[in-house]
């Protein structure tokens, strides 16, 4: 079993932003970690256990989990390992942002449990930064990596967006290299979309802003595939890579199926072919936990063809692939002469140019 745990505390909503999160000055950790944890206990009758009664890995995403107390991270890993056994070396995760990395917050998270920390600095070029509405400094985000360091914290993930609009005149490749001067085991590389309801979205809609066009986004894709390839990075899912042995392992289950579940607002679950969603807005999510109502906001049972196109789908976003017997032949063989794929050991696995193709070459092997 994999946990996922929704913290949606910011201190501002970036401009591409458009996740379940609540902008609070002040973040309340002690009623934030009472209501999930009622609800961590209500899934303890569950039937999800029933195959995979331990917990494999834990992830605080967001949201800003950083902005949570370190004693309320402390309490909410503690409360997981009483109830449930928490295998040897699990991967917790926490994802943080540079200005909330300070000495006293990396000790107090390493005390927690924590051994993993995804750091979102999405750029170092100042006026991107701004333009982004991030909170941070560019300087920060490399004082950040020490500070870690320093604290013990044995796992560094670092989070940077691609495809930006060709009017900021960001240099990703300055970016690429910043990044990896740092030396952090493991990069999440993202295209920037534009997502309803977000200052980016009315920027758009006005004119202000001119969404990057289909080239140099797959150009800048392309790029940091080869000069993370070049520096001994794994490029293993569409946009992950890590030094060997450094994968992000609670990332890995959902691109396996494995079973997981997500606590707090707007937090998913699913096991098998079951799905089931919570209550997006955190005042609705605590107004709920504290009547003791269920935080449900959804459900839904896929289908056998959906399953197989999720299997299909999810296998041709990583290294590993689909066994190759899932795909028409002439469909495999197709994208293998036009350079998007490559088959051995019995497997097809995109190349990066199929990656940039990734849905459309997903419908075509239904």
């Amino acid at each position: 079993m994999h946990l996922y745990v929704h913290v949606p505390f910011c201190a501002r909503r970036c401009s591409y932003c458009d996740f379940a999160i609540a902008v609070r000055r002040d973040v309340p950790s002690a009623a934030y970690t009472d209501a999930v944890l009622r609800e961590w206990a209500v899934w303890q009758s569950h039937e999800i256990w029933a195959e995979s009664p331990g917990v494999e890995s834990v992830y605080f995403g967001g949201g800003t989990p950083s902005r949570l107390e370190s004693e309320a991270i402390a309490r909410t890993i503690e409360r997981i390992a009483a109830d449930r056994p928490v295998a040897a070396g699990a991967e917790v995760t926490l994802e943080a942002n540079p200005d909330d990395v300070t000495g006293p917050a990396a000790r107090g998270w390493k005390a927690a449990g924590i051994n993993r920390v995804s750091l979102g600095g999405q750029s170092f070029d100042p006026a991107v930064l701004r333009w982004m509405h991030r909170t941070h400094s560019a300087a920060q985000t490399g004082a950040a990596v020490e500070t870690l360091r320093d604290a013990g914290i044995p796992e560094l993930s670092l989070d940077l967006i691609f495809g930006l609009p060709a009017a900021l005149a960001r240099d990703w490749s300055t970016d690429l290299e910043r990044a990896l001067a740092l030396g952090p085991d493991h990069l999440s590389l993202y295209g920037l979309t534009v997502e309803d309801h977000t200052p980016l979205a009315r920027w758009t809609a006005r004119g202000e802003v001119a969404p990057v066009n289909e080239n140099r986004y797959a150009a800048e894709f392309l790029q940091a595939d080869a000069i993370l390839g070049r520096a001994g990075y794994e490029h293993y899912e569409v946009y992950n890579s890590s030094l060997p042995g450094r994968r992000a392992r609670h990332n890995s289950a959902y691109w396996r199926r494995a079973p997981f579940i997500g606590i707090g607002p707007s937090a998913h679950s699913a096991w098998g072919a079951n799905r089931r969603w919570n209550l997006r807005e955190w005042v609705a999510y605590q107004r709920a936990m504290t009547a003791g109502e269920s935080p449900v906001a959804g459900t839904e049972q896929l289908d056998d063809a959906a399953v197989e196109l999720e299997e299909i789908y999810l296998g041709l976003r990583t290294r590993e692939g689909v066994p190759g017997d899932r795909l028409p032949p002439e469909t495999s063989a197709a994208w293998i002469e036009a350079g998007w794929a490559t088959a051995s050991e019995g497997a097809v696995r995109l190349t990066a140019e199929g990656w940039l193709r990734l849905d459309a070459l997903t419908v075509a092997a239904k």
